[in-house]
């Protein structure tokens, strides 16, 4: 009986001192808080946030990207992304590893305020939004799925960090993204549609997933000349089956950085029947900071690469580790030599300064 006296009274204890701990933190973070300003994130909600923010959650693993490349990467105090799975992105932005790494977008609302977090960006969707809210932390929704939401989520991001680099940053690369769509667009709009190859893109080749309408993938493949061959499948990721892809028998297939290893012979050597595979066209996507395929800011190298691979005579003149050398030195303010950016376009993390070898292993959740 004393025993469960005991534990039970431990219980209340361990419970008053969690709840003390967050008050504190909470008492903490409002006497921190600066001036703040309105800004609407993705779904139109209004935060309150600070003039310039000194602590960030990033806890939408595409996200960290723009806020690397709007200058604030010393500013992430909490991020999704880990080096192991992002090599590129720890290389051109080293003071991540300063930042709590966590593990997925479902965090505590104590652990942030314990890091001084004084504002969070959050995919679509996210379960953790209104519990960082209820303790006075401004979360902000950033998930952006084509290239005219791509431009508001960084458009926000800019404001959100509060700084004359930010806004600069974001007006150069939304006049950089306008060109290469356009430029790219004005060669392959002339295509007649047998010209477009059928592509299927994999995200994940164990399980199988591809990607289907309604995505960003669906409108790089467009803008590069190409036909999504996913007939019926809406949104990212989903689940088919290889003889689904052998009965759509795309062109070309395209294989995400993070798919896997590609077998012709696995699964009792369906994929040898699929033109794509007979035809040798079975294309590795390139990842950098972040897989150029999926949600990031290295979007027009993507469509640049794309459209080159899918059209080489149409783009014979497009050199793509000079412009990915040009897209680093002025978007990150990295300097890749010619090595680096042939690793980045395999799709291969960098090599380790002291051994040679490569870290990381380039795959992680997106």
């Amino acid at each position: 009986m004393r025993g469960d006296q005991g534990m039970r009274q431990t219980r209340r204890w361990g419970m008053g001192a969690i709840g003390a701990s967050l008050l504190v933190a909470f008492s903490a973070h409002a006497a921190q808080q600066q001036a703040t300003h309105p800004v609407a994130d993705m779904t139109g909600q209004i935060q309150q946030v600070p003039q310039q923010p000194r602590h960030i959650a990033d806890l939408w693993f595409a996200h960290n990207e723009l806020t690397i490349m709007l200058g604030a990467a010393d500013r992430i105090a909490v991020t999704v992304d880990r080096p192991a799975t992002r090599p590129w992105m720890f290389r051109v932005a080293p003071a991540l590893y300063h930042a709590t790494g966590v593990n997925g977008p479902a965090v505590n609302a104590e652990s942030l305020l314990q890091a001084g977090v004084d504002v969070a960006f959050v995919p679509n969707g996210s379960a953790t939004a209104a519990a960082l809210r209820a303790v006075g932390i401004p979360v902000l929704v950033a998930g952006f799925s084509d290239v005219a939401t791509l431009r508001r989520s960084l458009d926000m991001t800019a404001q959100v960090i509060g700084t004359a680099q930010a806004r600069d940053v974001a007006q150069s690369y939304e006049a950089m993204l306008d060109r290469v769509v356009h430029d790219t667009r004005a060669r392959t709009d002339t295509l007649p549609p047998d010209s477009r190859p059928r592509v299927v893109h994999i995200q994940s080749l164990h399980p199988l997933r591809v990607d289907g309408r309604n995505t960003i993938i669906d409108e790089w493949l467009s803008i590069a000349g190409a036909r999504n061959a996913a007939d019926g499948v809406d949104g990212n990721m989903k689940p088919v089956s290889v003889e689904q892809i052998a009965a759509w028998n795309p062109d070309v297939l395209i294989l995400g950085p993070d798919s896997g290893s590609f077998d012709p012979a696995a699964d009792g050597g369906v994929w040898r029947n699929i033109a794509a595979v007979k035809a040798g066209r079975i294309l590795h996507n390139p990842s950098g900071v972040f897989p150029w395929d999926r949600y990031g800011s290295e979007f027009p190298l993507q469509v640049a690469w794309a459209a080159q691979a899918l059209h080489p005579d149409l783009f014979a003149g497009t050199n793509m580790v000079e412009q990915t050398r040009a897209f680093y030195r002025e978007f990150f303010h990295y300097d890749l030599d010619a090595a680096q950016a042939g690793r980045i376009l395999a799709g291969l993390p960098p090599l380790d300064d002291a051994t040679g070898s490569a870290t990381g292993t380039g795959t992680g959740a997106h």
